[in-house]
């Protein structure tokens, strides 16, 4: 599996502690971590729109019956000669088995490139996604971060990444998605890393287990 890997020591993480205090605290906390890449492109979108609004275990769960239907392994082909009514009975609603249906009949047409989507940028990416039913700036966003390792892309609207700025910069819920367009700018070029940071904040149980990045270091400091 290919993966991503995030160094304190690489000039990018160097340049965002440079930029950002706060950052540079959570940065010196998590230290270096590898991210997996989801290089199965088809597989990762299908994954992104079956988990659209459903938690992470539902959403798991329809994908493996899914992946039964379909032999162990999502294709185009499988996609294209599975009704709507199998999708429908392995889980997916009837707007998602659409959503799954038009993202099969886009590649077929060549309207999404997704044999060669990696030599694309991230604008052209964009539009290409975002032209299938049920694939909006979100999921494909996603793909850009957690497929192609793309190094500039902020999903301003990604829930877990506000929720871990609001605490990071211990702002109020209502300041977060604002917090984020005003960084924004200052983290370009290298966004990408600082939403894998502020989502690794989440993995450790930092933000669920503690008030704040201060009470967050005092307990590091009373460590033996």
């Amino acid at each position: 599996m290919e993966k991503l890997h995030i160094r304190t020591q690489d000039p990018a993480v160097q340049s965002i502690c440079a930029t950002d205090p706060k950052l540079k605290q959570l940065i010196s906390l998590i230290g270096d971590f590898e991210v997996p890449l989801r290089s199965d492109y088809l597989s990762s979108i299908v994954r992104s729109i079956i988990g659209q609004q459903i938690s992470v275990s539902a959403a798991s769960a329809i994908y493996t019956r899914l992946l039964d239907l379909l032999g162990g392994h999502i294709t185009v082909d499988g996609l294209l000669v599975t009704s709507k009514e199998e999708l429908r009975e392995v889980g997916l609603t009837m707007r998602k088995a659409e959503y799954v249906k038009d993202l099969a009949d886009k590649i077929v047409n060549r309207e999404l490139d997704l044999r060669n989507i990696a030599a694309y940028d991230d604008d052209a990416i964009l539009k290409q996604l975002t032209n299938v039913k049920g694939i909006g700036k979100w999921t494909a966003e996603m793909f850009l971060i957690l497929s192609l390792g793309r190094q500039d892309v902020l999903a301003i609207d990604d829930v877990g990444i506000q929720r871990s700025a609001q605490w990071l910069y211990g702002v109020e819920k209502s300041e977060r998605r604002q917090l984020l367009v005003e960084k924004s700018p200052q983290w370009m070029p290298y966004r990408s890393i600082v939403s894998h940071y502020l989502w690794e904040a989440i993995h450790l149980g930092f933000v669920q287990d503690f008030d704040s990045m201060e009470e967050l270091i005092e307990a590091r400091n009373r460590l033996p």
